[in-house]
């Protein structure tokens, strides 16, 4: 099977999971963990998610997140380009928000520290009750909605609160010089054919950062869909 629907089957796949793992995934989750002096399921998730993009950078968004895989449906309905510039900047406004008032819970809080992976489900399971889906439902529409009315990953680009972390661990792996799995562009075979700039999910244009051999962009979800639709190999992953 192809690398792109291996990567497409882990998203669907994520995505279908979600109601058993979205309160891992929560926002309010740490936020009300916090406020009990708990260290819940969510905080470590985005510890991992930090850690993991020293060495992955965004791979994690194209290839296991849910709310990837819900973007990956809208595509067939809107497959627009999603509108860069300062708007990808409102995820970092959001996240710095958040942060802020984690600490503040977690400061404030008068209960003693504790550690539960699994606060606020029932056995490990998210969605356990019919009341529970009216939470899950709301967060597919503030997914999937804006992805419909505006373009293809447009969520990712502008509201994710967890590409933060992964854009933090990548500029930290970077400024560490630690090895890890980047794109590499080799402009003498590039015939410019914009093909990469197409298969892009995110809609970056790939062809520019190939002709100038710079590949880095925080916007880059390491798909790895530029490098499987390139004709003549102009772009390749590479661990350095």
């Amino acid at each position: 099977m192809k690398r792109q629907n291996v990567r497409k089957l882990f998203l669907i796949s994520s995505m279908l999971l979600f109601p058993i793992t979205i309160y891992y995934f929560s926002p309010y989750l740490i936020i009300q963990g916090a406020l009990e002096g708990v260290i819940n399921g969510s905080f470590i998730i985005f510890l991992l998610m930090l850690i993991s993009s020293v060495f992955l950078g965004r791979a994690y968004c194209g290839y296991l997140c849910p709310v990837s895989g819900i973007q990956e449906c809208t595509v067939l309905i809107n497959d627009k380009k999603a509108k860069q510039g300062w708007k990808n900047n409102i995820k970092y406004v959001i996240w710095l928000i958040w942060i802020i008032g984690i600490i503040l819970c977690f400061v404030f809080s008068k209960q003693k520290l504790t550690v539960d992976f699994f606060y606020m489900t029932d056995h490990g399971i998210s969605i356990s009750n019919i009341y529970g889906y009216i939470i899950y439902y709301l967060v597919i529409l503030l997914v999937f909605i804006p992805s419909v009315l505006f373009g293809k990953r447009i969520f990712c680009h502008y509201f994710c609160w967890m590409a933060p972390f992964m854009v933090i661990g990548n500029k930290l792996g970077n400024l560490l010089h630690i090895k890890k799995i980047r794109l590499e562009a080799h402009k003498d075979k590039c015939i410019n054919c914009h093909i990469c700039d197409k298969s892009c999910p995110m809609s970056l244009n790939v062809s520019e950062k190939v002709n100038v051999e710079k590949m880095e962009d925080s916007e880059c979800i390491l798909c790895g869909a530029c490098v499987d639709s390139c004709p003549k190999k102009a772009i390749t992953y590479k661990v350095n």
